[in-house]
């Protein structure tokens, strides 16, 4: 129950934990009777959205059969605890090939995966979470998700996860009222602003379009309050669980936590 009580001291009313160990391929050992007595727990404390994160070994657009194999077997696993939790969804990366890997294959593959891994969700989200624009990653910008999404079929459990740090790597202007609004516009313009149902809230510590993954405190990092502020006013933001992914002890995550109820208005 410790994530119960993790949740209540840093003030957050949504959270995002690991079902199991997220640098190993060791798939969760919780009892389907223990993962129910969580959720309901959870649920009774009066907390929101519960979101799981695959281990960082998954990679579903693996060049590597074996590999990927892995991969979708350990995100198939994660998501089964998911659905026994009854949490809102399971985050997993979109993936990245070799760079000797031809796009089409990489975006086939990396859909056959996401396929499989989405027969194993009956009821929780699959959240597609988008690249830092990093080389080989399938989907960094929207029109790259939406050619994913369309790959996929656009399977009714697949839905997007929105990292404003990715967004702002990749090269969305995130720092920038405009820039925020041209960014969900473009979100809009290809379909899928529906599809959006987690966020990562993320500031960054470097600058636009280096397509570096590194996150910052909110409001210390390039995007900063103001970003923040627009960001948190779009519809597509509103309606999802915002969750912070910054370094720290507690108290910097509560910070970070209570600033962005400041700037949301809340």
């Amino acid at each position: 129950m410790g994530a119960i009580d993790a949740a209540r001291e840093v003030g957050a009313d949504c959270a995002q934990i690991w079902g199991s160990n997220p640098r190993a391929w060791a798939p969760p050992n919780t009892a389907p009777e223990a993962a129910r007595a969580f959720g309901d727990a959870w649920r009774d404390a009066g907390l929101g959205p519960l979101v799981l994160h695959c281990p960082y070994m998954v990679n579903v657009a693996s060049p590597n059969a074996g590999f990927r194999s892995r991969s979708v077997e350990l995100a198939r696993a994660t998501v089964a605890l998911a659905e026994e939790i009854g949490a809102h969804g399971v985050v997993v990366h979109s993936g990245a090939a070799g760079a000797s890997t031809p796009r089409e294959d990489a975006v086939r593959v990396a859909a056959d995966s996401f396929l499989r891994i989405a027969e194993a969700a009956p009821s929780t989200w699959v959240l597609v979470e988008l690249m830092a624009g990093t080389a080989g990653a399938v989907a960094s910008t929207f029109g790259e998700a939406r050619e994913l999404f369309d790959a996929c079929r656009m399977h009714e459990r697949l839905a997007l996860c929105l990292d404003t740090c990715h967004l702002y790597a990749t090269g969305y202007e995130l720092d920038a009222p405009d820039g925020v609004a041209k960014c969900f516009a473009e979100l809009r313009s290809v379909g899928l602003a529906s599809r959006v149902r987690c966020v990562h809230g993320n500031d960054s510590k470097y600058a636009r379009r280096l397509h570096r993954d590194s996150h910052e405190h909110i409001g210390r990092g390039h995007i900063g309050e103001r970003g923040f502020a627009a960001i948190l006013r779009q519809p597509a933001v509103k309606r999802c669980p915002v969750i912070v992914e910054t370094a720290g002890q507690d108290a910097d995550r509560a910070r970070d936590v209570a600033t962005l109820r400041r700037l949301a208005g809340r």
